[in-house]
């Protein structure tokens, strides 16, 4: 009777995984949306504890059937070969499952990473777009057009390191058939407002250079001016100091 309901309890155990492995392993998964990728993620967990759980049965009929096999080896060696099959799908079961779950944790943590080096982008863009925005109607002063060239300068030094990730992540996701509707998209719209914003912005600094040449070489023409100014005023001053007549100056200071 023993020997009946262990070979009942190996039954029942390999049922068991027959159907965990359907349920588990042989869905085919179609994540298109954050929220199904992420259920699936906490099923596989939940997936993994319920198979680990087991553990306990399953060593239980080991040491059941070894008791077994010591009182009546006839039995106990059929039940032992059954055992050893259901021990190895058992552990096959496991390594899959925590295979799938971990493939499952690494495509959600993927998809986190690429949203924070989105928003982190986007941040920048939003920065860029300010300082762009900023090099408008500006005063017609040195000052004020090398203050917002360094300003946007500054913001355009920013490293590519970040939108290499993005392209990275986002193309590990499409080629795995994940989210590949919703990254795309994403991708698609975050990478045609950087291509606008960074030719508006390299097109405004090329701009603010020349303005700044312009007026760099104004305000020295001016300063030369002046000094040339200055320097004719001293010898004017100078001739009507010593009453020099008009006619016996050079040309040029008459």
């Amino acid at each position: 009777e023993k020997a009946v309901n262990l070979k009942k309890d190996l039954a029942e155990m390999q049922e068991w995984m027959t159907q965990a492995e359907e349920e588990y392993l042989e869905k085919d998964f179609e994540y298109k949306s954050p929220e199904e990728l992420e259920n699936a993620v906490e099923e596989m967990k939940r997936a993994k504890e319920d198979v680990l759980q087991k553990e306990v049965r399953v060593k239980i009929l080991k040491d059941n059937i070894k008791m077994l096999a010591t009182k009546v080896p006839s039995s106990g060696q059929d039940l032992a070969t059954e055992l050893n099959v259901v021990l190895e799908n058992y552990q096959l079961l496991c390594n899959r499952i925590r295979g799938k779950c971990h493939t499952l944790e690494e495509v959600w943590s993927c998809w986190i990473e690429l949203l924070q080096y989105l928003d982190l982008e986007t941040a920048w863009l939003n920065n860029l777009e300010e300082r762009v925005q900023m090099t408008e109607n500006l005063p017609e002063k040195l000052d004020a057009v090398n203050d917002a060239l360094e300003s946007l300068e500054s913001v355009l030094r920013h490293p590519a390191d970040n939108r290499t990730q993005i392209r990275e992540l986002g193309q590990t996701l499409i080629d795995g058939g994940i989210l590949d509707d919703i990254i795309s998209e994403k991708l698609e719209a975050f990478n045609a407002r950087y291509e606008e914003l960074s030719h508006l912005a390299v097109s405004r600094q090329i701009a603010l250079e020349q303005q700044l040449q312009t007026m760099r070489e104004t305000d020295h023409m001016l300063q030369v001016l002046q000094e040339n100014l200055v320097e004719l005023d001293r010898q004017l001053t100078s001739y009507l100091t010593d009453r020099v007549d008009a006619f016996q100056m050079p040309q040029e200071a008459q």
